[in-house]
């Protein structure tokens, strides 16, 4: 019996031999497979029960041993939707059961891949290079939150992103204590010269709160520019997305030195420069606008201005229901002396914007989809899903690069974690090409030594037979 229990272990030997070549043929046929995991193989010996003097060292059998929480090195592709898991997680994907663009069918079911090589097609589907769709949750494009709580096969189109209407102007600025306006220059030596006042106005300029009309004229838009600074100006939109230019312009109407001991501004909104007559040119904000002695700003106590009900070149931008809000931020406008007499407009920008398309897209660190719209809006679009399991190396291995959840591997956990991930990315096979020749050739050596032992028993059995003979 010897004889014969040695040809079958050694028959055992080959076959456990013959099944670690046949993983280590895959893990280099697949050194060049994207986020392709290699099989290692590791060997169970299997020992007869018997006497414990009589004990056997037992035949052999192979198991496949996955290495799915090993990473592979990650390469730069160039491709923004392309992305790379750097640390634990797998990319949540689908199959195409059937259909096309929005009617696609998919299987419904989540898979798991770690292969990141996504592009769109033609459909605006986010597919990988062996045909896998990636699931993750949509975000509201406003709000920014996430819709749903169950991943989805994303689908992302090139709709036009909707224009939005200015509500807010913010505004940074330094004002001189002393305007360097064109009376003021003429006269440098009349006092109170580079002020704005009610004196050769027959429509007093000066805000509501201060006794005036709040509005300039066209007919006295030349003694109105002499008597104040420009402020800046910044293009606005409306609903429609439709582009108008705010300018601005500050008019100093009380020093410190005079009755309030403050100083005080008005700020100014161009209507129609090119008025004439009694037709409104330029309206005041209608607030008084006051610093104190360190230049820092007292009045309005929030910062704010609103903008009044004002119709520029026929587009209404500011109206009672809808004002456009001029936010300082409280210390954004302080009043220091500056020996230009002009105003350091540091910062003006506003939140509005016109209607555009989606020009391209990338992945950040933290999974989002970030949508670059025509109209300068950078916007996140989608959450990608990333799942993570307690027993990684116990996923059930799939055609593609992809893996299925198991009783084994536990339920997904879906979350980043402590994990990155990196656009314009993929993820490399983790197979170690000169590893798996060495594999080789012991693998090689142990089957010819399991055929040395078969060999071996032949020439004892004709040993046996020439015996009978």
């Amino acid at each position: 019996m010897g004889v014969f229990s040695a040809l079958t272990t050694a028959v055992s030997g080959m076959q456990a031999q013959s099944y670690a070549l046949e993983n280590i043929s895959g893990n280099i046929a697949n050194s060049r497979t994207a986020g392709f995991k290699r099989v290692d193989t590791t060997f169970s010996d299997l020992v007869p029960d018997s006497a414990l003097n009589r004990q056997l060292s037992g035949s052999v059998t192979a198991y496949s041993q996955a290495t799915n929480s090993i990473q592979g090195d990650l390469t730069a592709t160039r491709i923004d939707t392309n992305a790379a898991i750097n640390g634990d997680g797998f990319f949540v994907v689908d199959q195409r059961l059937s259909g096309l663009g929005s009617n696609t069918q998919f299987s419904n079911s989540n898979l798991y891949t770690r292969r990141g090589d996504f592009d769109f097609d033609a459909n605006g589907y986010l597919v990988n290079g062996a045909g896998y769709y990636l699931k993750g949750l949509k975000i509201d494009t406003v709000t920014g939150t996430l819709i749903g709580t169950q991943p989805e096969v994303l689908r992302i189109t090139k709709e036009q992103f909707p224009a939005k209407a200015t509500t807010s102007i913010e505004y940074r600025a330094n004002i001189p204590a002393k305007p360097g306006t064109n009376n003021a220059n003429s006269n440098p030596t009349v006092v109170g010269s580079e002020l704005l006042t009610a004196t050769g106005f027959t429509s007093n300029p000066l805000s509501t709160t201060e006794g005036g009309t709040g509005i300039v004229i066209g007919s006295e838009i030349t003694n109105f520019l002499n008597r104040s600074i420009p402020g800046g100006s910044v293009t606005v939109y409306d609903s429609l997305g439709k582009a108008t230019s705010v300018e601005l312009r500050w008019a100093k109407t009380v020093n410190a030195s005079a009755t309030p001991t403050v100083d005080t501004w008005n700020l100014f909104v161009a209507e129609n420069t090119g008025a004439t007559g009694a037709t409104p040119a330029y309206r005041n904000a209608n607030v008084s606008v006051t610093f104190g002695s360190t230049g820092q700003l007292t009045a309005p106590a929030t910062g704010n201005i609103l903008i009044p009900p004002i119709t520029i070149g026929g587009t209404q931008i500011s109206t009672l229901a809808n004002p456009i809000n001029i936010t300082t931020g409280g210390n954004g406008l302080t009043q220091n002396g500056d020996v230009s007499g002009q105003i350091d407009a540091r910062s003006i920008r506003q939140d509005g914007y016109t209607a555009g398309t989606l020009d391209r897209t990338s992945v950040s660190a933290d999974g989002q989809v970030i949508g670059t719209f025509s109209n300068g809006q950078v916007v996140a679009l989608a959450q990608l899903s990333v799942a993570r399991f307690n027993a990684d190396n116990a996923l059930k291995r799939l055609d593609g690069g992809a893996f299925e959840e198991t009783i084994e591997s536990g339920p997904p956990i879906i979350g980043l974690g402590t994990s990155q991930l990196i656009g314009g990315n993929i993820e490399q096979s983790n197979t170690d090409i000169a590893d798996e020749f060495s594999k080789m050739i012991v693998t090689q050596q142990a089957y010819s030594a399991n055929t040395k032992v078969i060999t071996t028993a032949q020439e004892m059995l004709r040993d046996v037979f020439s015996i009978i003979r």
